[in-house]
């Protein structure tokens, strides 16, 4: 049974100034929670519908009904369990290698598209603007489906950090050097920017090469691509030249 302030505090989580106060944030679905149980995030408690998780010590692990579950529940149709986990200190930022950087953005399932993305092309580390959504919104660990657990995500004040990198800065721009016929390198930072507003001015003036993905439509009417549509084919390219 959950009690009354379980569910109060569980509730709060869906608030970025509880999680961090608490310094808690919740998943949900066996295979996320799965997913988190294997990796090096700590589990705080687990709400389950079905005698599953045997692994997890009873004494962190509480057996509930469907009722309960949709009173903590942040999805239309809640899955069979939730699990409180502790947000962990941010690790140091790898500055090697292909690093994506994130300007603002605002969608909790792009971000986690994205992650996802950096999880299957190999990118282990994102930076992210202090304007970007937080990774523990339960959008975004939801859509990462368990990514979160395998990429190094940093909050940053990106103008600082792009500046006083000796890393190549690529951004996406709607105009710049067609991405299928240019040299990309095994190293370098990838800014992709806002949904609406692509690449902030004051970040634009730090890149050093302006990549764009051309359309190939007849009547080329498109104003733009999904960031996270387009990330997948900007890390495609970068891989596939590597």
């Amino acid at each position: 049974m959950v009690s009354k302030n379980q569910i109060k505090l569980i509730s709060s989580l869906h608030q970025k100034k509880q999680r961090f106060a608490n310094q808690l944030f919740f998943a949900e679905g066996v295979k996320v929670i799965q997913e988190f149980l294997q990796s090096n995030f700590e589990l705080e408690h687990l709400y389950t519908t079905l005698n599953d998780f045997e692994e997890v010590q009873s004494s962190k692990r509480t057996l509930i009904n469907e009722q309960e579950l949709k009173k903590i529940s942040a999805l239309t149709t809640p899955n069979s369990c939730l699990g409180v986990f502790k947000i962990p200190a941010e690790k140091q930022i790898i500055d090697s290698g292909l690093i994506l950087a994130l300007d603002d953005i605002r969608d909790p399932g792009n971000l986690g598209t994205i992650l996802r993305l950096c999880d299957w092309f190999g990118i282990k580390q994102v930076i992210c603007s202090k304007e970007t959504v937080d990774i523990y919104n339960p959008k975004v660990v939801q859509a990462t489906m368990g990514s979160i657990t395998r990429v190094n995500i940093n909050y940053v004040d990106l103008k600082s950090f792009l500046a006083q990198t000796k890393l190549p800065v690529f951004g996406t721009f709607m105009v710049g050097a067609n991405i299928y016929q240019s040299e990309l390198p095994q190293d370098g930072i990838i800014i992709m920017g806002n949904e609406a507003n692509g690449i902030s001015e004051e970040i634009e003036k730090v890149v050093t090469t302006r990549l764009t993905i051309p359309r190939f439509g007849e009547l080329q009417k498109t104003e733009s691509l999904n960031v996270a549509t387009a990330t997948a084919i900007i890390l495609s390219e970068f891989k596939r030249n590597s």
